[in-house]
């Protein structure tokens, strides 16, 4: 077997055991360049929980941030990674298969 970090992987997929980070995650890979607001409205969450969650995400480096004047945006990071795991192992479906190539299309956790 190759050499992995497999503590560091397992710190990162904990946080997507949480349904509220999953949601988040599926959210910025169908819409990079969210804001917290954007992001906290899509997902039915307040800001602050949003913030809260994002913040974890960021640490453990699913997610990065690009300040643009007084807004955050927010994208994760490995798209390709990201997208492999939410459509080919966790199942989440495309709203829109005809937007796929350019990832501005939404997603359903269903």
């Amino acid at each position: 077997m190759t050499d992995f970090d497999a503590e560091s992987w397992a710190a990162r997929f904990t946080l997507l055991s949480d349904p509220t980070r999953l949601r988040l995650v599926a959210e910025m890979h169908a819409r990079p360049g969210s804001t917290v607001t954007e992001l906290a409205t899509a997902t039915g969450i307040t800001e602050n929980a949003a913030s809260q969650s994002i913040r974890k995400l960021r640490a453990q480096g699913w997610v990065r941030s690009e300040k643009a004047g007084r807004m955050v945006h927010y994208e994760v990071v490995g798209d390709a990674i990201v997208h492999r795991i939410l459509h080919d192992i966790i199942g989440v479906g495309h709203i829109s298969p005809g937007q796929h190539a350019d990832h501005t299309h939404a997603v359903t956790m269903d």
